[in-house]
């Protein structure tokens, strides 16, 4: 059979949720790992923060908690809650085994030995961090480690088409067989099936014309997950980063929230402070808050953006703790010791995903989602900064274990047809795809971003059911190609999102909605969506 491979596990991502997960799993398994374009690029690369975690003795488990629990704003699952933070420390010694450089802080007013910032929704300066480059430090780390393991192959520039499951070969069994992967090099499809796949692809925020994400964030595990027959929840939850910069040659480059945790103000194009105005925690409330007081200053004042100012702290100290973003601005003509930042909202982190367990298994068995394509609990209605990095290396800990605990009784997938293209022609027309991404990305942002109204909600409703059926007409009659694959799943994602806004009823963390502007606490669950080939679990998978 051609361009068909075996492995044990199959991990389809290759940020820090999925990287952690080879490092953890045993040697006898044979792992594959499969990047959509370079090993490194994803979300984890760019990630300028930190990791939170309780590494002072003045700081203490219950108080990660409880301000998780409050940004989350009722909705996180606490066990799972606890879980994540207990854990945190642990976490932080094997990435600190592994060999990642954290900023040191000898002095005595850090116990821990390293330099610990505070960002907002935080009561205690535990972020570690790797001066503002943290997502570098940890990925290329990482990297360099899976590249040297003798048990993982790893697979760069494949992009996963679909899951294979059981019942979609017309079988009985109600578990997943493995993916089909594109390689787009050749623009090849292949098979490839494993006893255990695990989907750590990352978020969807490339759903929006303005992000902060990288180009090959677009839902694709969620989409996938969503057309095996997965639950998914909390999809109205995209948190949008207060500070993107705004330049037009600085596409999708993040203003870290830690220069805000050091004291950076924000401004109106004029020069007068306006985030005390709407919450009393100022620049350091919950990115919600602040993104939404952004984009209602910009609308009340008609102006593109606004400024984001430290050049009040000394120039060595900035260029000590944010180098790389110092750099970059001055690249751009900014410098920021002496002049403030021109920002503006963006889209930043789904907190939403495929609903999982405390094992990271989501509902088809065989299957698990970690980082930010899983739903978990942690996150609730809003993200709390830097909980994220530290996700994923929990629930990659926590998959590792459960696949070593049941390698020796899971059984290897059967043979499986392979990809059949022989019914398709090569595209007549590129410019429907482009025009709909386009279309896509800009009516997500226009009715269904920041600000919501069920009007907005109606609307793009009505115009992503059109663009599934010019998808699905593509799809049907054409080869697949990287750009038709993002495509697909986005319009998925995007109609996730679409109803699940429109089934809360209420404004709550990052869902905030000018119909429902307060709360309803006979809504205080998640919002779960079932699909049409949804099965409950069942058996040892239950």
């Amino acid at each position: 059979m051609p361009h068909l491979n075996h492995h044990d596990v199959l991990i389809i991502g290759s940020g820090a949720a999925g990287l952690g997960l080879a490092l953890r799993l045993p040697d006898n398994l044979s792992v594959a790992v499969v990047s959509k374009r370079e090993l490194q690029e994803g979300n984890t690369l760019y990630a300028q923060g930190g990791i939170s975690a309780v590494l002072n003795a003045t700081d203490s488990i219950d108080a990660h908690v409880q301000d998780t629990l409050k940004a989350g704003d009722g909705l996180c699952d606490e066990a799972i809650v606890r879980l994540v933070v207990e854990r945190g420390p642990d976490n932080i010694q094997w990435l600190l085994n592994a060999g990642v450089q954290f900023t040191r802080d000898d002095s005595a007013a850090s116990s821990s030995g390293y330099h610990l910032t505070r960002e907002g929704g935080h009561t205690h300066r535990r972020v570690i961090h790797a001066a503002d480059a943290t997502g570098l430090a940890v990925e290329t780390t990482l990297t360099s480690l899976v590249r040297a393991r003798a048990n993982v192959e790893l697979f760069e520039h494949h992009a996963a088409v679909d899951l294979i499951t059981d019942r979609k070969l017309g079988g009985r069994e109600n578990r997943v067989l493995g993916a089909y992967l594109l390689d787009n090099r050749d623009n090849q499809v292949k098979t490839f099936l494993a006893r255990f796949v695990v989907i750590a692809s990352g978020g969807a925020s490339k759903v929006y014309v303005y992000t902060s994400n990288p180009d090959v964030t677009t839902g694709d595990g969620i989409a996938m997950g969503w057309r095996a027959g997965c639950r998914v929840a909390n999809m109205e939850f995209m948190q949008f980063h207060p500070t993107c910069l705004y330049h037009s040659k600085a596409k999708s480059f993040l203003i870290s929230e830690a220069l805000r945790g050091e004291g950076a103000k924000l401004l109106l194009t004029h020069g007068d402070r306006f985030m005390p105005r709407f919450d009393a925690r100022a620049e350091l409330a919950p990115r919600d808050v602040v993104a939404r007081a952004i984009d209602h200053e910009i609308k009340r004042t008609g102006s593109k953006f606004v400024h984001l100012d430290i050049s009040h702290r000394p120039a060595a100290f900035i260029t000590e703790h944010f180098p790389t973003i110092h750099a970059r601005c001055l690249e751009l003509g900014i410098d920021i010791t002496r002049e403030p930042i021109p920002v503006v909202p963006a889209a930043h982190y789904t907190c939403g995903g495929l609903l999982v367990d405390a094992r990271a298994r989501t509902d088809l068995p065989g299957l698990y989602a970690i980082g930010e394509t899983a739903y978990t609990g942690l996150h609730g209605a809003n993200r709390m900064a830097s909980n994220s990095l530290l996700e994923c290396l929990v629930f990659a800990e926590l998959a590792a274990k459960d696949i070593a605990a049941r390698a020796t009784d899971w059984a290897t997938p059967p043979e499986v047809p392979a990809w059949d293209a022989s019914r398709v022609t090569e595209p007549d027309e590129a410019v429907v795809i482009s025009h709909n991404w386009e279309e896509l990305r800009r009516f997500m942002w226009d009715y269904v971003g920041i600000v919501r109204t069920n009007k907005r909600l109606q609307r793009a409703k009505r115009r992503v059911d059109l663009l599934r059926q010019e998808i699905i007409e593509h799809y049907s009659n054409f080869h697949v190609e990287a750009n038709l694959l993002e495509l697909r799943n986005l319009v998925d994602v995007a109609d996730l999102i679409i109803q699940s806004a429109q089934r809360r009823r209420e404004s709550r963390g990052l869902h905030y909605t000018l119909d429902f502007p307060q709360q309803d606490p006979s809504q205080l669950r998640p919002t779960i969506l079932i699909p049409n080939r949804y099965r409950p679990r069942s058996g040892d998978w239950a």
